[in-house]
């Protein structure tokens, strides 16, 4: 097989890589800061992808140009859900919190089946069959916009937390839980903020991801374990470490469909993770508790 191909195809990865390490980043970031794991974060990406269809079926608004309102829809829900229910359950044991939020991702695909049905739906902008010829690769421009939306995002997203006053605080509430209360912080409201933060992304990644898969409601719980395998491959509650490992699972995903079979990219995907813990047990980039 040419080489070209691989590198093609690897290409074809790493850009899809780009949009899942998004969406893990918004996992990273609830995480590391308000130490929920959030085990309804497909399903509210899935709604983000709804919602990309529904205005593109109405108004022909092509999903990367909504991707902010997307994401500030995203963002309302995420710190309504936080401030509203999950903030109660902070403080109580870990399996009250799972719980609580595999409870959530159950009415999010059960209200998302009721209102769209069980069929597939996609989208197909004007740029759907477009590609791009770089020396003698092809490259699907669906890919190519997504990528670079995706980098757009996740540098808006670390200048945010780099560089802003509300940033540094969100920095803090995660660093030393007890110096953020004492030297006055909001802390309930930092970790709505927070969340809304980690659900804007997810509310980004959809936006994106609705160019590349055919949406079903079905299809949140299978992004949450694939959530789960890149924030553990690169570091839990590592923002780098998420991006790292979405870019690597995407081209472990395209190069393992190539080589093998599509159905055989989720055991790639799981023995990448495997062969990570056993070298790394926190993770690529992970560090240890302080």
């Amino acid at each position: 097989m040419p080489a070209e191909i691989y590198l093609t195809v690897a290409v074809a990865g790493l850009l899809s890589g780009l949009v899942y390490g998004v969406m893990a980043l918004g996992l990273s970031v609830i995480f590391g800061v308000v130490r929920v794991v959030n085990f309804a974060h497909g399903e509210m990406m899935t709604i983000a992808m709804y919602l990309a269809i529904v205005l593109f079926t109405a108004f022909g608004l092509d999903p990367l140009a909504m991707m902010l309102p997307i994401a500030g829809v995203l963002f309302a829900f995420g710190y309504a859900l936080q401030a509203g229910i999950i903030n109660p359950f902070i403080n109580r044991p870990e399996h009250s919190q799972f719980i609580l939020l595999v409870a959530i991702a159950l009415i999010i695909v059960n209200v998302l089946l009721i209102t769209f049905g069980p069929d597939a739906r996609s989208v197909q902008p004007s740029y759907a069959f477009d590609s791009f010829m770089v020396g003698p690769l092809i490259v699907d421009a669906t890919k190519v916009y997504a990528g670079l939306a995706a980098v757009l995002v996740t540098g808006a997203l670390f200048a945010f937390f780099r560089f802003t006053l509300l940033g540094k605080a969100i920095r803090a509430c995660a660093d030393n839980y007890t110096g953020a209360l004492v030297v006055g912080l909001d802390v309930k409201r930092l970790y709505a903020l927070t969340f809304g933060l980690g659900a804007a992304c997810v509310g980004a990644a959809g936006s994106a991801l609705v160019l590349l898969v055919d949406v079903t409601p079905a299809l949140g719980p299978a992004y949450t374990l694939l959530a789960f395998i890149i924030v553990i491959t690169g570091g839990l509650g590592s923002m780098p470490g998420a991006l790292l490992g979405g870019v690597l699972i995407g081209l472990t995903e395209a190069l393992a469909g190539l080589l093998f079979t599509p159905s055989a990219k989720s055991m790639f995907s799981f023995g990448l993770l495997v062969v990570v813990l056993l070298f790394r047990p926190r993770g690529i980039l992970g560090r240890g508790a302080s």
